[in-house]
Order: C-alpha cells, then sequence, then structure tokens
C-alpha cells in the first residue's frame, strides 16, 4: 500500500533539506580536504580530517533542522556508530581510488571525482539510516 500524502510531504522535506545540509556539509569537507592536500599532507590524513570536519557540520544541521531531532544518549551513541562506518568507508575508498584516478587523470579530477564517490555512498548511507533508525520519530 502507497504511504499517507502527508508522509510522502515529510520524507520529500527532509530529503531537500538533508541535500541542502550535505552540500554545505560537502563544501567544508571538499575546502579542508583540498587545503590540507595543497599544504603537502597525503591523501589518507587529509581525507580523514576532511571527514571528521565535514561529518561533524552534517550531523549538527541535520540534528536540528532536517530531522528536528532533540539530542540524547541514543542519538549519539547512533550517529557516532554510522559516523564511524561512514569514515571507514567513505575514507576507503577515497585511499583506493585516489591514487589509482590520479595515475589515469591527473591529480586534481583525481581529488574531484574520488571525493565524490566517495562522498555520494556515504551520503547515501547516512540518509537511510539517520531517517529509519537514528532520528526516527
Amino acid at each position: 500500500m502507497s504511504q499517507p500524502a502527508t508522509e510522502r510531504l515529510a520524507l520529500h522535506h527532509q530529503l531537500v533539506r538533508f541535500v541542502a545540509a550535505g552540500i554545505v556539509s560537502a563544501v567544508v569537507d571538499f575546502g579542508i580536504l583540498w587545503l590540507l592536500m595543497r599544504g603537502g599532507l597525503g591523501h589518507t590524513p587529509a581525507k580523514a580530517v576532511s571527514f571528521v570536519c565535514g561529518t561533524t557540520t552534517a550531523y549538527l544541521i541535520n540534528r536540528r533542522w532536517t530531522f528536528g531531532a532533540a539530542g540524547s544518549a541514543r542519538t549519539f551513541v547512533g550517529v557516532l556508530a554510522l559516523y564511524g562506518s561512514t569514515f571507514v568507508v567513505q575514507v576507503g575508498l577515497f585511499a583506493v581510488l585516489f591514487p589509482w584516478l590520479d595515475q589515469r587523470w591527473g591529480y586534481t579530477p583525481a581529488q574531484v571525482v574520488g571525493f565524490v564517490i566517495a562522498q555520494g555512498v556515504a551520503t547515501t548511507v547516512n540518509f537511510i539510516v539517520q531517517r529509519t533508525l537514528i532520528f526516527r520519530h
């Protein structure tokens, strides 16, 4: 059976806000990645630091604005577990993709494409888990 109209609207509303928050967080993440790599830090440690900054930004925006949730111990533990898993996936994907893409396309395209792929996978997982498990009403 199809979802009620109010639930579909809630999903659409949350998804739009999640994407907007994701854009802000991605700018923070990529900006820090770019600065750290240009400053000489290796691609994996730079991505690790940028991931933490970007996901902290995403959590702060999504908790209140996207999902309208109050903080709690359960929420905090859930977010830590999710972001820990996402950290491994996102940094791992970037660590594998960047050198491979760098050899084929060069430094900047490898940085951008590797970031977009790793971020896309993480964003999809984050939205599904946050909406269905962590911030469900």
